[in-house]
């Protein structure tokens, strides 16, 4: 780079211009500075001291010129003491060019100590509190645009403490000390000098604005191809390239793309590069000025040669801080909307939340009521925001009621069925158990204990759920187990999985319960993974279990063999079972059928096939032909809670 001009500094001041219309638009919630300053609060010793080092650094770089310049003047005075001096003036260049080092290396631990500490406290706040979040937010926000948020964003806040505030503290000091130091010694040649500064700053505008519309074309094109990454090149997307895919057409449409990608970085790089290269031009113009004027200045007497050469340094330390701080408004801008984006998401309320005076629920707790429950679904503004979603605004109609009035109590060992027709709200009355989501009106207890008043951890020792598609992470079968019991022993994963019937096939694997399951579980087959979830749900114990279609979309060897595990599984539980298909709840102790949100019948299947009503013309419909019998405990379509007392599994 030429003189005075860093490329850090250029740089900077170029990205700035690009995001100046993006950040000066964003509207920031009240109270952002008030609440980052809160946060920083932690730091303040940390950034003190660092701020201390930056004006040192600043206050030596403007020295380290004045001394220059009494060298040359002691070199040109033919004084009998100025070699002394000369040796003295260097000395002390010398000294502050190790003490500026030393500062340097201050600098960056202290903002690498403030950067990253700032960047675990939000991470791990953020990340905390996603985790608390309802259900329904998952299911509407992006996961790239959430996944932003934890990355780019928190750097972007984190970059208020270090290249933010230090740039500007130390901008400001060195643009004052230089210009003060510089109209000192010469008005006329400090006056010349800023006269080129538009002459940069104001091409640099436009060409940041043209940067900015192809900046913004490459980011557009990027998430595309991204996106297009994420869906193909996940299992089941990869399947079904495969299946219906057009390979040809496929690597076209992504080449596209990628080819304008790489002309856009042509031309950034064209008009970085012209950016930087009138950067230059300017500060080397500039200082052919000073020279000039300062040279004729020094043959008439006027000035020093001294005094001329401290000018044309002083000139390279003053071009950076002045462009640097012309855009100083868009830099605050940009790292207070990184904070404001992080408040955001820490703004929303989770959905579920721990009372103070929370209680446990009694252990091993089988009973579970249901009073006058009632419920629905929250609407979007309450649960998500519209830049995750990536919508203009929000919803904010009150979604209908999806359960309405629901009465029914199941006694400790029993096994209760939950029917009827989908959208009746079968899979709803499961998640108000577990507290996935809270009723908007009546009580659910187990154990007599209102669920919203347990604490969360006695809900989830006591409640186990199997769900139709039982997810697993992509890790080590041990840690998929050991998710529902952390500090569960080799022997009592071993337990766990004869239980479940699937001991064998573990024993056979090359690496046992050490073998990493694959994206979503995919190296094992569907009735495999239902298995080691069963195995995964029989190691926690739990005193209520709720399957949600368990057997659901499994082949009949499979289903016999996941059914063999559910056997084990239920044994002394209470059971709360979801089905679509009637033949599997036939022997439940008291089946549930709703619709619309409501309780229409209830009794047990030979009294409901009696009645004539909707369970009734349901098993009509979905037997036409003779009826075979169906393996006990079969899970056929929502899920279905039983209640059962807890076996153990502990050696």
């Amino acid at each position: 780079m030429g003189p005075g001009m860093s490329g850090g500094t250029g740089w900077t001041m170029l990205r700035s211009i690009r995001d100046a219309d993006k950040v000066t638009q964003h509207r920031l919630s009240r109270g952002t500075t008030r609440r980052i300053v809160a946060f920083a609060r932690p730091y303040r010793r940390d950034i003190t001291v660092f701020l201390v080092t930056v004006v040192l650094a600043a206050g030596i770089g403007v020295a380290t010129p004045v001394l220059a310049g009494h060298v040359i003047n002691a070199i040109t005075s033919g004084d009998a003491g100025a070699a002394a001096l000369v040796v003295r003036l260097a000395l002390m260049i010398a000294g502050l060019a190790v003490v500026d080092a030393l500062l340097s290396l201050a600098q960056r631990w202290y903002s690498a100590r403030i950067g990253e500490g700032i960047i675990l406290d939000l991470r791990t706040r953020v990340y905390d509190h996603v985790q608390r979040m309802p259900l329904q937010f998952f299911s509407r926000t992006q996961t790239g645009a959430l996944v932003s948020r934890l990355n780019n964003d928190v750097t972007g806040a984190q970059r208020a403490f270090t290249s933010t505030l230090s740039g500007v503290v130390s901008n400001v000091i060195q643009l004052v000390l230089t210009a003060a130091v510089m109209v000192t010694l010469s008005w006329q040649i400090t006056v010349l000098s800023l006269l080129m500064l538009p002459l940069f700053v104001i091409p640099a505008r436009r060409v940041g604005k043209k940067l900015a519309e192809i900046t913004r074309e490459s980011y557009n094109l990027d998430a595309k191809m991204n996106a297009t990454m994420t869906e193909r090149f996940n299992v089941s997307g990869a399947l079904l390239v495969k299946l219906f895919g057009r390979p040809d057409v496929e690597a076209q449409r992504f080449g596209e793309r990628a080819e304008r990608v790489r002309d856009i970085g042509v031309q950034q790089a064209m008009f970085s590069r012209t950016f930087f290269v009138a950067m230059l031009l300017v500060a080397s113009l500039a200082q052919a000025l000073t020279y000039g004027l300062g040279g004729w200045l020094a043959v008439t007497g006027s000035v020093t040669a001294g005094t001329v050469v401290t000018l044309a340094l002083l000139l390279t330390r003053l071009y950076g801080p002045l462009t640097a701080l012309s855009n100083v408004r868009v830099d605050v801008m940009s790292a207070l909307v990184s904070f404001d984006r992080v408040f955001e998401v820490l703004d929303l309320r989770p959905g579920i939340e721990e009372r103070p005076d929370a209680r446990p629920v009694p252990a091993g707790a089988g009973r579970l009521e249901f009073r006058d429950v009632r419920f629905r679904y929250p609407s979007a503004d309450e649960v998500s925001l519209a830049t995750l979603e990536d919508v203009t605004t929000l919803e904010r109609t009150e979604n209908a009621p999806v359960l309405d009035g629901v009465d029914f109590t199941v006694e400790p060992g029993q096994m209760v069925a939950l029917v009827g027709p989908s959208g009746a709200g079968k899979s709803t009355t499961s998640m108000l158990v577990s507290r996935v989501y809270d009723v908007s009106g009546g009580a659910v207890l187990i154990g007599g204990v209102d669920v919203r008043d347990a604490t969360l951890d006695s809900l989830r020792d006591t409640i186990g759920v199997v769900t139709q598609d039982s997810h697993l992470f992509h890790e080590t079968i041990a840690e998929n187990l050991r998710y529902a019991r952390p500090g569960a022993t080799d022997e009592q994963l071993w337990a766990a999985l004869r239980g479940a019937q699937v001991e064998g096939l573990v024993r056979a694997l090359p690496d046992g319960l050490d073998t990493v399951v694959g994206e979503r579980g995919y190296r094992f087959s569907g009735g495999e993974k239902q298995r080691i979830a069963i195995a995964r749900l029989l190691l926690k114990q739990p005193s209520i279990v709720i399957l949600d279609e368990a057997t659901a979309h499994l082949d009949s060897e499979s289903e016999a063999a996941v059914q063999r595990a559910l056997s084990v599984a239920l044994e002394g539980r209470t059971a709360l079972v979801i089905a679509h298909r009637l033949s599997t709840v036939r022997d439940a102790d008291q089946i549930l059928v709703l619709d619309a949100g409501r309780i229409v019948e209830r009794g047990t299947h030979t009294q409901l096939v009696a009645a004539g009503g909707l369970y009734a013309e349901l098993y009509r419909t979905q037997f036409a032909v003779a009826d075979s019998p169906a393996p006990p405990f079969a899970d056929d379509g929502e899920p279905v809670v039983l209640t059962v007392p807890a076996s153990s599994i502990d050696p």
